[in-house]
């Protein structure tokens, strides 16, 4: 469906909802419910309440491809929330075309966003046609591989420092009852996985050239056919991980289950709240200790068009509020994932997060595929590789071919 064919019918029957207690009330809609993830949006939320208005969470449980369309729904259905969370990119582009999303031109502007916002990708993100239509509030990479030093230990072989050790190690894994990868169901996980992987083995020229131009040509090359041949192995790995949810297949690595998980950097919430210590009981490898490169996706607010003036004025007060200093370096290090401000003291980072940092320093970055693709590329993307890892007869030279029809038609 093509919201923009909406907009005009829309338009006239945006209405708040009836429970709403007050002007000052914000209904902020988010897929954050794990545990490490739940403790990052509570510090969103006392700082917003900390302005005098009241965050009223909407979490809704799942992933992103479960809440997202409850969202869209709400917002083309005339049953906006305040603000809903998407990732930086193009998720919440046919809504705003439609015309359903509040222009924050004027806050970013009054706030010198384009000056502390870095990289300056991430705003970018946000702008459609000159103007910007959300606040970003974190940089999540995906290239990371974590492992259990437990798991090692038990099985009597080294950490690994990068994915051939893990992949050699993932024998003496199995012998000790170690499942060698931990590999949630969902679809945005296997496809997670394989964009990593591409990165490590195939590098950041063939990532930009298949996700960023969708050369067609260069997905059904033999640097790409490494990259399938990589996982194949992941899938071999992951075998008899049994879980749905990523942070289940986080916590498989936590209690030492599972060798290792391929997540981005806000698997470091799980950790945390297990009370495991980086370095200590478990690792981190940035781009599978191949290339160390991390993508500078992430989470940003955007904001649905409100009648209601004191509603609007509080969209206002969040938007700025995300963005203060204060607010980013106490949600970013509960969340595991990088401040948007460059400007912001994070002397009490972990041993993992300091490394993203010192990655994001040199510029070793990548834009995510959420910012790359549209929503509907993305989804053919994951219902391709969701089919892959779960399907031990589809080939990776058949997956390649499929994968190449994709890029071919992307947008």
């Amino acid at each position: 469906m093509k919201l923009r064919l909406l907009a005009a019918a829309l338009a006239a029957t945006v209405v708040l909802p009836l429970s709403v207690a007050s002007a000052t009330d914000l209904e902020v809609t988010h897929w954050w419910t794990s545990g490490g993830e739940a403790a990052a949006v509570a510090e969103l939320a006392k700082a917003f309440d900390a302005t005098g208005n009241h965050w009223v969470d909407g979490a809704i449980a799942g992933s992103g491809g479960t809440a997202r369309p409850i969202m869209i729904s709400r917002i083309t259905g005339g049953d906006p929330m305040g603000a809903t969370q998407f990732n930086h990119g193009r998720q919440a582009e046919e809504l705003v075309e439609a015309g359903l999303m509040r222009d924050l031109t004027d806050v970013a502007t009054r706030e010198n966003w384009k000056d502390i916002v870095k990289p300056s990708s991430l705003l970018d993100s946000c702008t459609i046609e000159g103007k910007i239509y959300c606040a970003p509030v974190n940089i999540h990479s995906w290239q990371w591989l974590w492992l259990s030093n437990a798991a090692f230990k038990q099985a009597g072989v080294e950490v690994p420092k990068n994915w051939d050790e893990f992949v050699a190690a993932a024998p003496a894994l199995e012998k000790a009852g170690i499942i060698p990868l931990a590999v949630g169901g969902q679809p945005w996980q296997s496809a997670g996985a394989f964009d990593v992987l591409m990165v490590a083995i195939a590098g950041k020229d063939v990532f930009n050239k298949v996700f960023g131009e969708k050369d067609a040509e260069v997905a059904a090359g033999p640097d790409i056919a490494k990259v399938f041949k990589a996982a194949d192995d992941a899938r071999k790995m992951s075998k008899g991980s049994n879980v749905q949810d990523w942070n289940q297949a986080t916590n498989l690595v936590i209690t030492g289950k599972a060798g290792g998980q391929i997540m981005g950097d806000w698997a470091q919430g799980e950790f945390q709240v297990a009370g495991q210590k980086a370095g200590t009981d478990y690792t981190c490898l940035p781009g599978l200790g191949v290339n160390e490169i991390i993508s500078t996706g992430g989470d940003a607010f955007y904001f649905p068009l409100l009648k209601d003036e004191e509603k609007s004025k509080a969209q206002e007060v969040l938007a700025s509020t995300l963005l203060d200093p204060k607010t980013q370096v106490a949600f970013n290090l509960k969340k595991g994932s990088l401040p948007v401000r460059g400007d912001v003291d994070l002397d009490t980072a972990n041993d993992c997060m300091k490394k993203g940092l010192e990655i994001l320093a040199k510029g070793n970055v990548i834009q995510g595929t959420d910012q790359l693709l549209s929503a509907d590329s993305q989804k053919q993307k994951e219902d391709l590789f969701s089919e892959f890892f779960a399907n031990p007869s589809m080939t990776p030279e058949d997956a390649q071919k499929r994968f190449t029809d994709i890029i071919a038609s992307a947008d």
